[in-house]
């Protein structure tokens, strides 16, 4: 099922949103060598599936058992363990590359002992503290990637590349359209809701295109709103292209999308104690991003009134991440282990 091309044969293992969008980032790499990806069964890996060989792995998170799933965690980790045994079985990749996160862990593992040299890179998605994923697979590394000083200072032999950068020029003309996105894997009915009550009552004017996930909304029929569960990553571009505001998860695949063609963004974080995700990760992304003033954060429903009313008038800033010291380390590594063998 994987590529033709020449060079050592690559596994580029992630699960869905961000952390396979990080890998898509590393082209350059992985272009030039046989290679074939392992991630989720999402509209992005549906995209990614028509483009590159893919294989589907189920999702699972320990985060599930702090959720109270413990026995639904467990089902899902042995069914997407013997998936991940029978793709290495079949590819015999050389080199695994990752970037998380537990949907994963069996093909880092499975690679490993069947001779594989695993590259981990921690997520964008943490500044401040590894990983669940990057703590539990450090051990079986050759070779680690964080995104910041502070974490080398826990893991001192890991190598930093930070590839957040603003991008200068004048923003793009938008429509008065507003897109809301609760990401790819995970419904997020507080967000979900607070757009339709603010589109209801009239603080949001603009049309809107709401996509839901696995959120249990029920489509209320206003007219300017459009409800879809799911978008190919292809379909989501060309939304962001359109519109002037975007508010969102808060996930660093969705925050970087919409920074890169000029929208102004608010991020509302996913709670744990709210049973919104498996930690509180989007917090700390969120916080980064604001401390770096390219977006506005809604912690409650009650912050977007006020947020929508920034994003209206503020000009709005561009963002990406630039890899590039990462794409020639990289290089370099692959380099010597093809020399080698």
């Amino acid at each position: 099922m994987s590529g033709s091309k020449k060079g050592i044969k690559l596994c580029l293992a992630a699960s869905g949103g961000g952390h396979v969008r990080q890998l898509l980032d590393l082209e350059p790499v992985w272009s030039g060598h046989d290679h074939f990806f392992v991630t989720e069964d999402t509209a992005l890996g549906k995209s990614l599936a028509a483009d590159h060989p893919t294989h589907f792995v189920v999702h699972y998170a320990l985060g599930q058992a702090r959720l109270g799933q413990p026995f639904k965690m467990m089902r899902l980790a042995l069914g997407n363990l013997r998936q991940s045994w029978r793709i290495i079985r079949q590819e015999r990749p050389d080199v695994v590359i990752s970037t998380g996160a537990g949907a994963v862990f069996g093909v880092a593992l499975f690679g490993r002992l069947t001779g594989a040299k695993f590259i981990l890179i921690d997520t964008f998605a943490r500044f401040e503290e590894p990983s669940a994923f990057a703590k539990i697979s450090r051990p079986i590394a050759h070779h680690v990637v964080v995104q910041s000083e502070k974490l080398r200072t826990r893991w001192p032999d890991a190598q930093v590349f930070d590839p957040l950068r603003r991008v200068e020029g004048q923003p793009p003309v938008k429509e008065s359209l507003l897109f809301a996105t609760v990401g790819a894997t995970l419904g997020f009915d507080r967000m979900a809701q607070a757009i339709i009550d603010l589109k209801r009552n009239g603080t949001i004017s603009d049309d809107v295109i709401l996509q839901t996930g696995d959120s249990k909304i029920e489509d209320p029929e206003l007219p300017g709103l459009r409800l879809v569960r799911s978008l190919g990553f292809d379909e989501v571009k060309r939304i962001l292209e359109r519109a002037k505001i975007v508010v969102t998860h808060g996930g660093t695949g969705s925050l970087i999308t919409a920074l890169r063609v000029g929208c102004n963004v608010i991020a509302m974080p996913r709670a744990f104690e709210r049973g919104e995700h498996y930690d509180n990760h989007q917090f700390e992304i969120t916080s980064a991003f604001k401390a770096r003033g390219l977006i506005d954060v809604a912690i409650e429903a009650d912050d977007l009134p006020d947020a929508l009313a920034d994003a209206r008038t503020r000009t709005p800033v561009m963002a990406t991440t630039d890899p590039a010291a990462l794409i020639d380390w990289l290089k370099t590594v692959l380099a010597g282990w093809a020399r080698a063998t």
